[in-house]
């Protein structure tokens, strides 16, 4: 066992490597760097298994980012405090702009040890899939829209407009839109391209309301419909 009963270890992620650093409880060591692991399951279940042999406690940390939240939910899981920190919280010294993975993970480690990082909330397993789904079909309504402005844009220039009086994007409009005939031939390809294009974007947004909506509508999901 380590003269040091408790350690602090920082992971720096990254999609296919982490950067590790450990900073012993007490504050006159300096934090070490202790390499680079590959970023899966297994080298992570070794890491962790390895300083446990070495330590009564151990608490584990790394920055909120694309990597997500599995390396929180496996260290959990394995009997271990985790911090997922916020980036924007994390303090920083001024001038300090030399960023490298060793110099995050060592950074991280010692404001660890300080107490000085903000964790953010981490949500289960079934929480984050309801927010990726909601984020799906945020995205493919900015693209339906930005499908109809392609549309419009494209009438425009062609002299076509639909009377400002009436609704858009309404039956009677689609109607109108089905209506408009081309005597080029490259306008009517791309015309019809663009309307494809709005179908499949609306059929996508129609498919979310059918699988997935009523889901939305009841217990804790009821403010996210």
């Amino acid at each position: 066992m380590s003269d040091h009963s408790e350690a602090f270890v920082a992971f720096d992620t990254s999609k296919l490597r982490n950067a590790v650093a450990i900073a012993d409880g007490g504050r006159g060591d300096e934090p070490r760097f202790l390499g680079e692991i590959d970023n899966t399951p297994a080298a992570t279940a070794k890491l962790v298994r390895k300083l446990a042999g070495k330590y009564e406690r151990l608490t584990f940390c790394y920055e909120a980012g694309p990597t997500g939240y599995g390396l929180h939910r496996q260290v959990k899981s394995l009997g271990h405090e985790c911090i997922v920190a916020a980036p924007s919280l994390i303090p920083k010294k001024p001038g300090d702009r030399v960023k490298t993975n060793r110099r995050d993970a060592v950074g991280l480690a010692k404001l660890l040890r300080s107490g000085d990082l903000t964790a953010v909330w981490v949500p289960d397993r079934r929480h984050e899939a309801m927010r990726d789904l909601t984020r799906a079909r945020e995205t493919a309504m900015l693209d339906l829209r930005a499908k109809r402005q392609q549309i419009s844009a494209f009438l425009l220039r062609q002299g076509l407009h639909y009377p400002e009086d009436k609704r858009t994007w309404s039956k009677s409009h689609l109607n109108w839109l089905a209506s408009q005939k081309f005597d080029i031939a490259e306008h009517r390809i791309v015309f019809e391209e663009l309307m494809e294009a709005m179908r499949q974007a609306q059929g996508w947004i129609e498919r979310w309301k059918r699988r997935s909506a009523p889901q939305c509508r009841t217990g804790r999901w009821a403010s996210w419909s």
